[in-house]
């Protein structure tokens, strides 16, 4: 199973939203038990959720994944329960602070498992954390907002706590989402901060809204350009270390060329076509 570019939130309790998935083609789409969901709605949501999953999972072309509620919640088993009589690819753990809520949660369903990294004792433990997961988000709003500080446009606040979940998704090998844009309807704002995640070394992006999914494509897919140059310093390197534009190529480069056309595979039939 390959780590999603876009991971796209949809509410539980809009079964609606949820059967349009396809024609916003996310990598994979996370039917959402959290926060989505009020207190007093969670247990329609629940069984809306397991049934429009069933509806959505054989054909939609997404990975189809259930957040479920935090392991603290009064309905944390009761969702882990339903997703594991599911239809679904995979379940989405939020507010991941331990190895034994992981423990836990492999111990009651056996799928592949995104974890959320967002308070400060999941950053603070974050390379504990990383064992068995397929990926793991960072979410930018809840850390903030457990350390007292305040989000910015810039993103700053939150560089060191993005940055530990990219060296703790690299020493274990395991793939990394990258913070929510909240500005739903600003492109370049989100443009801008998938960037700043590509260049920090994330893989995807969550996103919040349909129309945030191409985007978070565009920036996390290398471009025509970039594979061809990949292509080149490959070329370049089989006869040892090369020169091409005028720089050197040894084994740094090459790692990094055969990076981009690794992610160069994760391209859609239907962006491969267009």
């Amino acid at each position: 199973m390959r780590v999603p570019r876009s991971l796209l939130f949809v509410p539980g309790a809009r079964p609606d939203m949820v059967a349009k998935v396809p024609r916003w083609a996310p990598d994979a789409v996370a039917v959402d038990l959290e926060d989505a969901v009020a207190a007093a709605d969670k247990e329609t949501a629940r069984e809306a959720t397991v049934k429009a999953v069933a509806e959505l999972a054989p054909d939609s072309g997404s990975l189809v994944f259930v957040r479920v509620n935090g392991p603290t919640t009064p309905w944390y088993a009761d969702d882990v329960a339903a997703v594991a009589e599911s239809a679904a690819h995979g379940v989405v753990l939020p507010k991941l602070e331990s190895p034994e809520q992981l423990a836990d949660l492999r111990s009651r369903l056996d799928l592949p498992v995104i974890g959320g990294l967002e308070s400060a004792r999941g950053i603070a433990r974050c390379r504990e954390l990383m064992s068995g997961l397929l990926a793991a988000y960072f979410g930018a709003e809840d850390y903030i907002a457990s350390v007292g500080g305040r989000r910015t446009p810039g993103s700053l606040e939150v560089l060191h706590a993005r940055s530990e979940v990219v060296l703790a998704g690299a020493v274990s090998g395991v793939g990394l989402l990258d913070q929510a844009v909240v500005a739903a309807h600003d492109a370049e704002a989100f443009r801008a901060d998938a960037a700043a995640g590509r260049d920090l070394g994330y893989d995807g992006k969550i996103c919040i809204h349909p129309s945030q999914v191409a985007l978070a494509h565009e920036a996390f897919t290398p471009t025509d350009d970039e594979i061809a140059h990949a292509r080149v310093v490959i070329e370049a390197g089989k006869s040892g270390v090369g020169v091409v534009d005028g720089e050197m190529v040894d084994e740094v480069h090459l790692k990094m060329a055969h990076a981009v056309l690794g992610r160069a595979g994760r391209r859609s039939e239907a962006e491969l076509d267009a």
